[in-house]
């Protein structure tokens, strides 16, 4: 008896690899460290990792510990790398880096303490990063923090910094004053710790050129195929594909509404079909007004989108039942969805749910 058809979440590895090539040619000779938190943007933090590492790559980034301690555990003895903790050296957390051979983000003066107090005890150094907040006023030491640090003969004891860091908030946004504010607030960081290697770019930045660029670069979104600008790159390779059949094909006629509410009212006559994907497996509910669908070689707009089921305007194309819909894909654009969802490629993403079935096209093992 043949499976009966379902949603499906396609990754394709090869797509990521492409994409993690690009990066690294524009990079121009730093080193490219992908961003692998939140379950690899949703993707899969182990079969993305596995495959980036036989790509070349040496060093990830991760957001929680416990994301630091899977990866070390999926890659493996025979795979070694550099996993830094973006949360850094949280309360009573130092064991448990250390026994999972993680480096801390360190960004804060209480983070400095408590990896120096552990350094010192553990009568060895440990490597570290520091993050320096340059103007988002989130995460990192300010700029009279690190002064500090940098002018202290102890603060640092026991500490081994091969890294300084921060992160851009406007680089998606080329022509943004902020951009250059950003990088002249980082160049000092750098000058106070000469000795340490630096990054300042993510994605975005890699394409505002070599004065962003610095040692290591920390590409996410477009190693998974989102625009460093938030708008489709064709440089970049989709590598999240969602699928998903027709259920229903219903024939519409001018006045009728579509789905809950009133909002959607059709005013032509036409067929659509329901698809067996909803929110529920991460397709942004706010998509449903303006966004669309690929189906029959063309873009068909969505009429609604619910939580097991989304509705879209078939028009004229020849549609059967069990025929599968292309969601997010190579021609159904992740940022193209984001826009209509009021989003960002990042949230389409990591909000993919495990409900679709899950496929990887060149995964190593």
């Amino acid at each position: 008896m043949a499976e009966p058809a379902t949603a499906r979440l396609s990754v394709d590895l090869d797509a990521l690899a492409h994409n993690y090539a690009v990066l690294g040619r524009e990079a121009q000779g730093a080193e490219v460290a992908p961003m692998l938190k939140s379950d690899g943007y949703g993707l899969g933090a182990a079969p993305v990792g596995k495959r980036l590492w036989a790509e070349g790559a040496r060093t990830f980034f991760v957001a929680r510990l416990a994301e630091g301690e899977a990866l070390r555990a999926a890659l493996g003895p025979t795979r070694p790398c550099q996993i830094n903790v973006l949360d850094g050296m949280t309360p009573g957390s130092a064991p448990r880096l250390a026994a999972a051979g993680l480096t801390p983000v360190l960004t804060s003066l209480a983070q400095i303490a408590e990896a120096s107090a552990f350094a010192t005890q553990a009568g060895r150094p440990l490597e570290a990063i520091l993050h320096v907040d340059t103007g988002m006023n989130r995460q990192g030491l300010t700029l009279e923090e690190a002064r500090a640090v940098a002018q202290s003969t102890d603060r640092l004891r026991g500490l081994e910094i091969g890294l300084v860091m921060s992160h851009m908030g406007s680089a998606s946004e080329p022509q943004n004053p902020r951009n250059a504010k950003q990088l002249e607030g980082f160049l000092e960081v750098h000058a106070l710790f000469p000795r340490a290697r630096a990054s300042l770019s993510a994605s975005a930045g890699v394409f505002l050129g070599p004065d962003y660029r610095f040692d290591l670069v920390r590409p996410g979104v477009s190693l998974y195929g989102g625009g460093p600008e938030g708008t489709p790159d064709p440089r970049l390779k989709a590598v999240a594909t969602l699928t998903a059949p027709i259920l229903d094909l219903r024939h519409l006629k001018p006045g009728d509404v579509v789905g809950y509410g009133e909002s959607v009212r059709i005013d032509h006559a036409t067929r659509a079909a329901v698809a067996g994907v909803g929110y529920s497996d991460g397709v942004i509910r706010a998509a449903r007004s303006g966004g669309y669908v690929w189906l029959a070689g063309a873009r068909r707009p969505l009429l609604a989108i619910n939580m097991d089921i989304l509705i879209l305007d078939l028009g004229d194309a020849d549609a059967q039942i069990d025929e599968m819909v292309e969601i997010i894909g190579p021609n159904a654009l992740v940022d193209d969805l984001a826009t209509a969802g009021g989003t960002v490629a990042y949230e389409v993403l990591v909000r993919l749910s495990r409900r679709a079935e899950r496929v990887y096209v060149g995964e190593v093992q």
